[in-house]
């Protein structure tokens, strides 16, 4: 004699019956063409992402990003260009000619102050990872301080990089000039590392996420060291208002284990947003925005920068106000 009553049974039934109808009509739902999981529509098309130099942080970021969007967004198409660095992206942005790039706080207020052209079109998607300024000189070369590098040959990136923004200031701050008191290198950063080990500069500045992988790659091929940069803090927030997005911070000693006498470094770090403008698309940009926050952890295996990218300090864009898409993605994702 069956113990279970016949109307328990076909409940049970009717209940198993139930929940495979919906993970089934979910899968649908998940693969429907146009429909996201959290309810919006999937964006489609081309999108141009304007990164920087080969060998940066900001292309290697762009291109892990790309692989994680075409997975999860197939019908959006992402064309990555390469740039000269942050002012070269904030050029592209405010014009039309990119839709999205990375570029460092300062250069995106030194943009929007000297009112160039789209300034006012500018928003932020995301608060990113902090670039870590470093000052690269072969390992027994007699330079301990930026004061050091008068007369000396000293690769600054090129013209629209935001290196050779942050390195200009920071001479300065040194009491240097860059064009009369020091052989300014105006060469792409990534060729950088090949004319310091050839010894045709002296030293060289970079500005990107930690570990670079070009840094790390010259380590291990040519004895170097990173010279501190901490006290020139005081007067570069004296040169300007954006000047104020620098701040003190402390490249670890684990930070370049190819380095031979690996020891914590006193440096300057700035903030990266990721950057569009007023004029994109809210669904693709809230889009974006959660794919941001939700590759993190998968681009951080190789980009060990992206790791800091967090939904709680995504928000603090400052100097620019978030685009109504990626605030709307923050509005409902609130931690």
């Amino acid at each position: 004699m069956d113990p279970t009553p016949r109307p328990r049974r076909a409940i049970r039934t009717g209940l198993a019956l139930a929940a495979a109808l919906t993970a089934a009509a979910l899968v649908l739902w998940w693969l429907a063409p146009g429909v996201l999981p959290g309810g919006g529509e999937r964006p489609s098309g081309k999108v141009v992402f304007s990164t920087g130099a080969p060998k940066g942080v900001y292309a290697r970021y762009g291109d892990m990003l790309r692989d994680d969007l075409a997975a999860d967004l197939p019908e959006l198409r992402v064309d990555l260009q390469p740039s000269e660095g942050s002012l070269d992206n904030m050029e592209r942005i405010a014009t039309g000619r990119a839709d999205f790039a990375i570029a460092t706080a300062d250069a995106v207020a030194e943009y929007r102050s000297g009112h160039r052209p789209g300034w006012q079109r500018l928003r932020a998607v995301a608060r990113l990872y902090d670039d870590y300024i470093q000052l690269v000189v072969p390992a027994r070369s007699g330079i301990r301080s930026a004061q050091d590098l008068a007369g000396r040959t000293v690769g600054v990136g090129t013209d629209k990089s935001g290196v050779q923004l942050i390195a200009k200031r920071l001479l300065a701050a040194a009491g240097l000039d860059m064009a009369e008191d020091v052989q300014a290198v105006r060469q792409p950063i990534g060729t950088m590392t090949d004319l310091l080990r050839r010894g045709e500069i002296e030293a060289f500045f970079w500005s990107g996420g930690l570990p670079t992988a070009a840094v790390g790659a010259l380590a291990d091929r040519t004895e170097i060291r990173l010279v501190p940069l901490n006290n020139l803090l005081g007067p570069l927030h004296k040169q300007s208002p954006s000047a104020h997005y620098y701040r003190s911070a402390v490249m670890p000693a684990d930070a370049y284990p190819e380095l031979r006498d690996e020891q914590a470094v006193s440096t300057i770090a700035v903030a990266n947003l990721l950057v569009t403008t007023e004029r994109t698309d809210p669904v693709l940009t809230e889009a974006i925005t959660r794919e941001v926050i939700k590759s993190r952890d998968t681009i951080a295996k190789e980009v060990h920068a992206a790791q800091l990218v967090d939904l709680r300090t995504a928000v603090f864009t400052d100097p620019l106000a978030l685009h109504e898409g990626a605030e709307r993605y923050y509005r409902d994702e609130k931690p």
